[in-house]
């Protein structure tokens, strides 16, 4: 029941967060931050709690997957 109820209030937190930044930001822009935070966190949490293999070329594809959302915001209008 606990992990579950923190996957629902990481939910809800991350909708609270999602739905201000899209009065500033494309929503093309927004989502695909939303979704890239989602990646690169759930790869780091693989990594520091699960014990998953922190190999070179996963490093590189997080830090291209962050490169990549720079470049999205920096060509957005807003």
């Amino acid at each position: 029941m606990g992990p579950s109820l923190v996957t629902i209030a990481a939910m809800i937190a991350s909708f609270a967060l999602l739905a201000p930044s899209m009065k500033s930001l494309p929503l093309g822009t927004a989502y695909a931050v939303w979704t890239g935070i989602g990646a690169v966190g759930a790869l780091i949490v693989g990594i520091a709690v699960l014990g998953e293999q922190a190999s070179a070329m996963r490093i590189v594809a997080a830090l291209l997957i962050v490169s990549g959302l720079v470049l999205v915001k920096w060509s957005s209008p807003a």
